[in-house]
């Protein structure tokens, strides 16, 4: 009796050989970019006491409430979450590890994540992200910093939809006099307000603001804006973010009605938003969170960081007309089984050693098998070793994009030099 086969979780997908080559281009291009502004790498574990993320993101927050992966420990009664997102994870490394004790630091990490939604289209309940933070800087050049690199990195990745949207949220002080007015705005309008809406009322009503309800478009319009709340120095910070944008280069708009999903943000807050893909259109969000720090217990220290949406900006990639190239190998072994095998195997290896991608072919199959695999490997030269050329201590090395290139015979003493100055002339 056969099996029921097992699928994988809903919402969590798998990353197919096919696929991954565009995945390994966005990686590379990532690391490189944020190499360029200085950043170092930090990677904090999959795994969280769930306490971090209620404390951190906020209580009220929906990713707290409905959309976090949370489960008792076996061996204890103690409580933890597959982390939803990677900021509270990397200010308790910092906190615990004292990164800033002697200077500021610049960070950034790129991994899976988990929420508990509904899966559709850019949207998944294992999801990537890439998550640059800044932590030590106090003034709007660091905001507008990042606000930069990112315009930088869709230039490199040739992405040309995407637009910026910024706000200012203030300090605890300016936001607590515009929660008092923006509930007595609502409560005023409550028969208008969805049940999502009428629930955050009481608990983040900054957070109806954000809601995707067409109905609610024209009651959100004219509700009372943050903008009009804040001091002179949060708009001086604000001003002198435009300011260095505007220098810049970077186009921008502010949103008065952007808020961000998280209660951890003050000051600054922004995304880089396309229509290309629907409703799920933000590509990358961020702001400044400088309470967040001494909220986890850490001395009070400011910060600034954004997350990047890999899928999304996958997707993004595929529709502007990226090619997901089939991962290809310089040099495909053919060989004749018996003692041409062995051969082959150090040929390969040799190969290797002089920086070169190598397939060896596995197993017993004919040469025009063997060569048709070679073909599809995408490698550029297939490498054969027949009894002959094990007698003559050589390789025969055939062009595999260049059909009418000839065959020829090459003493494997100069075979990896051969191929090195050939897939070099290939290249020019």
């Amino acid at each position: 009796m056969a099996r029921e086969r097992i699928a994988a979780v809903r919402g969590m997908n798998d990353l197919l050989p096919a696929q991954a080559p565009l995945w390994e281009w966005f990686e590379a291009r990532v690391a490189d970019w944020v190499r360029s502004y200085g950043y170092q790498l930090i990677r904090t574990p999959v795994l969280e006491h769930t306490e971090l993320f209620v404390r951190g993101i906020g209580e009220v927050t929906d990713i707290v409430e409905k959309e976090m992966y949370t489960f008792e420990a076996r061996s204890s009664s103690e409580k933890l979450t597959l982390r939803p997102e990677f900021t509270a994870g990397t200010v308790r490394a910092a906190i615990e590890h004292s990164l800033t004790y002697d200077a500021p630091k610049r960070v950034w990490s790129m991994g899976p994540l988990f929420r508990h939604e509904r899966p559709q289209r850019g949207r998944f309940r294992q999801f990537h992200q890439v998550n640059v933070e800044a932590l030590g800087f106090t003034g709007p050049d660091i905001d507008a910093e990042q606000i930069a690199m990112l315009a930088r990195l869709w230039k490199i990745l040739g992405i040309t939809s995407a637009r910026l949207e910024i706000n200012c949220l203030g300090q605890l002080e300016e936001r607590a006099r515009h929660r008092v007015d923006l509930i007595s705005y609502f409560e005023q309008r409550r028969k208008l307000l969805d049940a999502d809406s009428v629930r955050r009322l009481t608990t983040n009503p900054m957070r109806i603001l954000d809601s995707k309800n067409p109905a609610l478009t024209q009651l959100l319009a004219d509700a009372p804006e943050i903008t009009a709340y804040l001091s002179d120095a949060s708009r001086r910070h604000f001003d002198g973010l435009q300011d260095l944008l505007n220098a810049a280069g970077v186009a921008f708009k502010v949103n008065a009605r952007l808020v961000r999903g998280l209660d951890y943000y003050n000051l600054t807050v922004f995304e880089w938003i396309t229509d290309e893909l629907g409703s799920q259109g933000t590509l990358c969000g961020g702001g400044r969170y400088d309470p967040l720090i001494e909220r986890l217990g850490g001395k009070p220290t400011p910060a600034i960081g954004f997350a990047i949406g890999v899928e999304r900006v996958i997707e993004c990639l595929t529709q502007a007309g990226h090619i997901n190239d089939a991962a290809h190998v310089d040099v495909y072994v053919v060989h004749q089984g018996g003692v041409t095998a062995p051969r082959a195997f150090l040929a390969a290896e040799q190969l290797r050693d002089a920086g070169l991608d190598v397939i060896c072919h596995a197993g017993e199959a004919s040469l025009k098998s063997q060569m048709k695999k070679a073909d599809t490997s995408g490698a550029e030269f297939a490498v054969i070793i027949g009894e002959d050329e094990v007698a003559a201590d050589s390789a025969t090395v055939k062009a595999l994009r260049t059909p009418s290139a000839e065959q020829r015979i090459v003493p494997l003493q100069i075979l990896a030099d051969t191929l090195i100055d050939a897939l070099v002339q290939a290249d020019q």
